[in-house]
């Protein structure tokens, strides 16, 4: 099978439905946004050298995949067959938030996206979620999709954020306040 098909050389791209669409419609942005994401994390994880968040980047790699074909599916049917993010996946962020937190100083001002290589990759990946997260929220405000795909990514970029302060604290380095 051939990687080029010739087919959406017009602008267009199909969904996992019937018809095609523009490549800039706001569903096409929105899960090529969170697949970004996907790539960012994979770039984190190459930047993990030691392993530590090897899993759990992994499997949020995986869930990304599921909330990326869920925003590409625009057939009911078809969404009805897809293994989707949950609210428990949004839950065990949260315990994952507030264990890598424990050990953390509490944050007094901003911090810049800065200290290890491994920490500065995460608050890309942070801000790239945020990019995604706006992009389902408007798509989200057109009536297309369920409210638990926003509080995953918006779940997330609070995971990426505190991953990266708890990745630089493990490491030795001091968080790099913000003053104005």
């Amino acid at each position: 099978m051939k990687i080029y098909t010739r087919v959406g050389d017009d602008g267009t791209t199909g969904t996992l439905g019937p018809g095609r669409v523009l490549k800039s419609d706001l569903r096409i942005e929105s899960y090529g946004t969170v697949d970004e994401l996907n790539a960012t994390l994979g770039v984190v994880r190459a930047a993990d050298t030691e392993g530590w968040l090897g899993a759990e980047l992994e499997a949020i790699q995986r869930q990304l995949f599921q909330l990326g074909a869920e925003l590409a599916t625009t057939d009911a049917g078809m969404l009805a067959t897809l293994t989707r993010v949950s609210d428990s996946h949004v839950e065990a962020m949260e315990r994952m938030i507030d264990r890598l937190e424990e050990p953390l100083p509490p944050l007094r001002n901003f911090v810049l996206p800065a200290g290890t290589l491994l920490a500065a990759q995460l608050h890309v990946a942070r801000t790239v979620c945020r990019r995604a997260e706006r992009c389902v929220v408007a798509l989200a405000a057109q009536g297309e999709l369920e409210p638990r795909l926003v509080r995953y990514l918006n779940r997330l970029s609070d995971l990426l954020f505190v991953m990266a302060r708890w990745s630089n604290h493990r490491a030795g380095a001091d968080d790099v306040e913000w003053h104005p």
